[in-house]
């Protein structure tokens, strides 16, 4: 890699990349079908569908590995991305009018929704390039640096998506009408990833380990897997990644169409503004607030200190939810819960994070991490997708009580995770060269 240029000249700007694609795929998606008048089992079912891809990058992930560089694996996609947007783009274009003449439009659903199923594979190989190229571009003391800093832009990233751009989509309703609104925020994400791709192709160096790991895909494919299946221990990994966001599962879904849909069907009837100002200011500021505080405190005490607290602190917001849908408060009292989850969330995923990375180590750690990955997605999959049905079934109130009651699961499966060596070795082997795993400091 070229001294001259430092990871804070594209790290920062790979993770945004990263995590647009991902929130836009899997949550604006729900809120666009929303705003269009489809039912929420129907949202729920078939927008959960879009998880696959992020499930089955691990089965293509040892190709990344064997094929290419992960530099060119990132810039194509990062390039696929942009053609992908301004295709949705001109469908929504094409079908406006539609619209404006008839909801629930079964043929648009259909193709965007295939559509963004075709963005969720490419986001999902972008992903696996993009977190491979990091641990190949970054020295272990600059990783440890990092880890916190790609974590804070993938998760701005996120509350932009579904903050900042959401409440865009707002303010052009009384100029562009139906779906003109969305597929102006497609058009413009797809000139953000055409823009995005030029940056990196001029700026991300070139790292001297960039090369396939292996010559020939099988043998790479049987390899990635079978060094990662059999860590010790291996259940209770599995068990950890599955189930840790168990509750935020069940809430992915829902909080958009609970906090958007009318109020007489139980909902909070929040506008599209309000939401979106909320989610992109307040939440904003929450997410990055918790996921430097969260990196500080790993860094400080460890993980095995630090999960407790940040498991009990991810599971509040299903009770939050709950409390929203009995009292119905007003827009200041759901703005600050809002605030506090974001804030709570982005603690908590930080230990996600380093766990993901503490066991994705050795020669296929690209393919390790996504095969961590993909079994997450796994995990937020199956409960979103029957959240919808759930939801018409118990109604808004009833519902997020149920998801409360499940969400604490997640306490369940934490005493499982000092049982895992690899945790301990692989922290041991980084604080070696750092006890700092919050920011570049």
């Amino acid at each position: 890699m070229k001294k001259s240029i430092t990871p804070w000249a594209f790290i920062p700007t790979l993770y945004l990349a990263e995590g647009l694609p991902y929130i836009i795929i899997n949550a604006v998606s729900t809120v666009l079908y929303a705003d269009l008048g489809f039912e929420n089992t129907q949202i729920a079912f078939w927008t959960g569908w879009l998880y696959l891809p992020w499930i089955l990058k691990m089965f293509w992930s040892p190709l990344v590995d064997a094929h290419g560089t992960k530099r060119r694996w990132l810039l194509g996609a990062q390039l696929a991305m942009a053609v992908l947007f301004l295709a949705l783009a001109l469908l929504c274009a094409v079908n406006a009018f539609s619209f404006a003449a008839q909801q629930n439009n079964l043929t648009f659903f259909t193709l965007s929704l295939f559509g963004f199923l075709a963005g969720a594979f490419i986001s999902a190989t972008l992903d696996i390039a993009t977190d491979g190229y990091y641990l190949l571009a970054l020295t272990p003391v600059e990783q440890s640096k990092f880890v916190g800093i790609r974590t804070i832009f993938y998760r701005l990233a996120m509350i932009l998506g579904s903050g900042a751009l959401v409440s865009a989509v707002g303010l052009l309703r009384p100029s562009l009408s139906g779906a003109l609104n969305w597929g102006a925020l497609f058009a413009f994400l797809g000139l953000v990833f055409a823009a995005a791709t030029a940056y990196h192709y001029r700026f991300l160096p070139r790292p001297a380990g960039d090369k396939p790991a292996h010559a020939a895909g099988g043998p790479a494919w049987g390899q990635a897997f079978g060094s990662y299946f059999t860590q010790k221990n291996m259940l209770y990994i599995l068990l950890f990644i599955l189930l840790y966001r168990l509750g935020d599962a069940l809430l992915e879904k829902m909080v958009p169409l609970f906090l958007l849909k009318p109020a007489a069907e139980g909902a909070l009837g929040m506008s599209m503004q309000s939401y979106g100002l909320i989610k992109g200011t307040l939440g904003l500021g929450a997410v990055v607030a918790g996921n430097l505080l969260g990196g500080w405190l790993l860094g400080r005490y460890g993980f095995k200190k630090c999960i407790w607290p940040f498991a009990v602190i991810l599971i509040l917001p299903n009770f939050f939810y709950a409390y929203m849908a009995w009292a119905k408060p007003g827009l200041s009292v759901v703005a600050a819960l809002i605030t506090l989850e974001h804030f709570g969330n982005g603690l908590a995923m930080m230990a996600f994070s380093v766990f993901i990375m503490y066991v994705s180590q050795g020669k296929y750690k690209t393919s390790h991490y996504a095969i961590s990955t993909g079994i997450m997605a796994l995990g937020m999959m199956v409960p979103s997708m029957l959240s919808g049905h759930l939801q018409m079934r118990l109604g808004y109130e009833t519902f997020f009580m149920v998801a409360s009651i499940i969400s604490l699961v997640t306490l369940a499966v934490i005493p499982l995770t000092g049982k895992i060596q690899t945790l301990e070795e692989t922290e041991k082997a980084f604080r070696a060269h750092t006890m700092r795993l919050e920011d570049g400091n």
